[in-house]
């Protein structure tokens, strides 16, 4: 059997932070959480939960949507 093609999540956090000109450290503290967390979410080796990222999609004023972008990948 065939299993769904795995999602990857491209986003914009590291831009966004830039922006504000905010370090990843600056960002962990708003966020509640470790500047590691900030710093694999934003090279793509974690997604963030789904309320971490309604926290981050509040902080910036956006959707989660324009934040994260789901992409399909083949396995």
């Amino acid at each position: 059997m065939v299993g769904a093609p795995a999602l990857a999540v491209n986003n914009r956090v590291r831009e966004l932070r830039g922006r504000h000109g905010w370090s990843q450290g600056d960002l962990a503290l708003q966020l509640s959480v470790s500047r590691q967390t900030i710093n694999a979410i934003e090279t793509g080796r974690y997604d963030p939960s789904l309320p971490l990222a309604f926290r981050i999609a509040r902080l910036f004023d956006m959707s989660i949507e324009s934040i994260f972008d789901p992409r399909e990948e083949s396995v």
